[in-house]
């Protein structure tokens, strides 16, 4: 079940009309994430020789579908950055700091979706604004669509899982240490990780 419009192979941004399927036109409708079964994390190399892993616990966002024109779907995502949990204290401090992220003058990541496309089958690609620490660029997210289902409460809901690469410099994000091996203390890129749950809001 498609989602978002595949882009065309004429330019990179033309949108292909796909036809419209019952059951896709019935997710049409705005969606807010939902915190409790939802995910925002990175990981990051250290020290060169191993991964550490971190998530954002407070984040809310939208999702708008529209079933009958899916390219014209949408996503908004706002993360808290003083609630970044990399299971270390001090560590969590530090990223917090002017060092990194600087929480207390900018307290939050945004991601503004541009446009989307399908890639094929489940898979897709969402591109956008990321703004940290009041810098913009542009992302692309690649994800892919987990389906649908109504919980035990009655609501109505969708998932993705995703991720993308940044180079965290280009937001400002450029502390380190030299290593006496050779080296730095943290590496540039960042995976950006996602696992989304949203439910429908009510007609």
């Amino acid at each position: 079940m498609g989602i978002f419009g595949r882009k065309t192979n004429d330019t990179a941004t033309a949108v292909a009309t796909l036809p419209v399927d019952p059951a896709l036109a019935a997710l049409t409708g705005q969606y807010a994430i939902d915190p409790a079964h939802s995910s925002i994390g990175f990981t990051v190399r250290h020290a060169m020789v191993t991964n550490v892993r971190g998530s954002f616990a407070e984040h809310e966002g939208t999702l708008n579908l529209d079933g009958s024109n899916p390219g014209a779907s949408s996503a908004t995502i706002d993360v808290k950055i003083a609630s970044i949990d990399t299971g270390i204290g001090d560590r969590d401090g530090h990223l917090r700091s002017g060092d990194f992220f600087d929480a207390e003058q900018f307290p939050l990541m945004t991601f503004r979706s541009t446009e989307a496309a399908q890639l094929g089958g489940d898979k897709y690609r969402v591109t956008g604004d990321l703004t940290i620490k009041d810098v913009t660029k542009p992302l692309s997210i690649d994800l892919e669509f987990n389906g649908t289902a109504t919980d035990p409460y009655g609501n109505e809901r969708v998932g993705f899982e995703g991720s993308a690469e940044i180079l965290r410099s280009e937001w400002g994000l450029t502390w380190n240490a030299a290593l006496e091996t050779g080296g730095v203390m943290v590496s540039d890129k960042v995976k950006l990780n996602f696992d989304i749950s949203a439910i429908k809001a009510a007609a």
